[in-house]
């Protein structure tokens, strides 16, 4: 069924505020199920999956400073806290019948196999959904930027970006029920506009090596399987010749 499909090989870039659910901190159960029903689903008609997950959830290395922390300590603080969810993921994902991989930028072998590139494709090509984590193992770079940098090197066909809106916006659709929804835009656009669809980095770097963004709304059940599907899902950010008015 795999050359059927419109995306093959993904990355797919959740939040760490995404598992939280209702709840305010942590990680709520019930998100953890859900994400690993929809990701089976696209699993079990061959797509190539990576994950990269954030930390937002558990620690925000950005707002260290306002708790004494060094930026650099508490992005280190941030990349473990990305590991706590992965790990979290990975364990719902094998419950569901996935065969899982977790990589990691930092060496931590009892927990996780070092992120190796060759290492990574091969788990791929053998039908394991591969969960990176620790960000990209630098301090100063989002998760936004690990899923960038992770999906060029496992040569994806697109990142997917899931989120708790339609897509792409204007403003926030959930302070201005007036913001104007784009089905796709150019990544120029997202940068001169200052979207926030990714940071500066990862958009960059997705501009400079022509890999498409979807952004969807993962809490929507089967959406994720629509969009590998080619259906007209969210936003498709890329090289197009869109100017916002």
């Amino acid at each position: 069924m795999k050359e059927d499909l419109k995306y093959k090989r993904i990355l797919l870039k959740l939040s760490g505020e995404s598992l939280m659910g209702d709840q305010g901190f942590g990680i709520a159960p019930e998100m953890l199920t859900f994400f690993a029903g929809e990701i089976k689903k696209i699993y079990e008609i061959g797509v190539e999956v990576g994950i990269v997950i954030g930390g937002g959830n558990i620690y925000r290395g950005l707002h260290a400073d306002t708790h004494g922390i060094d930026r650099v300590t508490g992005d280190q603080m941030g990349m473990l806290a990305t590991i706590i969810n992965a790990l979290a993921l990975q364990t719902a994902c094998e419950r569901a019948g996935i065969y899982t991989r977790l990589m990691t930028a930092i060496k931590m072998e009892e927990i996780a196999e070092p992120f190796i590139r060759r290492r990574a494709i091969r788990h791929l090509e053998k039908g394991r959904v591969v969960i990176f984590g620790a960000g990209t193992g630098s301090p100063y770079f989002s998760t936004d930027t690990a899923a960038s940098l992770r999906a060029i090197e496992i040569e994806a066909d697109a990142v997917f970006k899931g989120t708790r809106v339609k897509g792409v916006y204007d403003s926030d659709p959930e302070k201005n029920p007036e913001a104007k929804f784009f089905e796709e835009i150019s990544y120029l656009d997202v940068l001169k506009k200052n979207l926030k669809v990714m940071d500066l980095t990862a958009i960059s770097l997705c501009k400079e090596n022509d890999l498409p963004i979807i952004v969807f709304n993962m809490n929507e059940k089967d959406n994720l399987l629509r969009v590998v599907k080619g259906e007209s899902v969210g936003t498709s950010v890329g090289n197009l010749e869109v100017k916002l008015k």
